[in-house]
């Protein structure tokens, strides 16, 4: 295993660690619950955990990804990322590199985490940013609590109740050092 995959792994465990905590119940105890009930769709399992067990959606996400993942063969990190930039999206592929090299810098706490629709952007146990792609644009969103709103930096909205904040990319130009910035500042709350 590579040393960013361990990390990763180590992240990812600590995030069900702190599931474990709130809830007393392992990601086993999960997935035999929700066998029981008969839950088998993403989003059923989701609204089941945030509504009996109060986990937030991040966490609602990791228990049902656990559990929709069980007997699976496991993907890298890696390779997620790179299914993730394929067909129409893979234009972003070299803006996200560039991203993540300066995003990177902020420390070596830092983990990218691979969902179906967005990669997230993770310091500890914390998203401070994802990153979403289509065909015409890479969107970045960015956890900021009470940062005001610009143009550029508009509020997420109803876009992704994750962040607080989206940046809308068509021109790789526009991932500058005030995008960088921001998400610093996300970075450095993410404590």
């Amino acid at each position: 295993m590579s040393e960013k995959s361990e990390k990763d792994n180590k992240a990812f465990h600590s995030y069900l660690d702190n599931i474990k905590a709130k809830t007393g119940k392992t990601p086993e105890d999960f997935r035999i619950l929700a066998e029981n009930k008969g839950l088998a769709k993403t989003g059923e399992i989701v609204a089941w955990l945030k509504s009996e067990f109060e986990l937030g959606h991040g966490h609602a996400m990791a228990v049902a990804h656990v559990i929709n993942s069980h007997g699976k063969a496991r993907v890298s990190a890696d390779d997620a990322v790179g299914t993730f930039f394929t067909g129409n999206k893979a234009q972003w592929r070299k803006s996200y590199d560039a991203l993540i090299a300066r995003v990177n810098q902020f420390g070596s706490d830092i983990e990218i985490a691979p969902g179906k629709t967005y990669l997230s952007l993770v310091r500890g146990a914390k998203k401070f940013g994802i990153l979403q792609t289509t065909a015409d644009r890479m969107d970045i969103g960015i956890k900021l609590k009470g940062a005001e709103p610009t143009d550029k930096f508009e509020a997420a909205g109803s876009w992704n109740s994750m962040v607080t904040h989206r940046v809308r990319v068509t021109d790789a130009k526009q991932v500058d050092a005030e995008v960088v910035a921001w998400l610093k500042r996300a970075y450095d709350t993410a404590k």
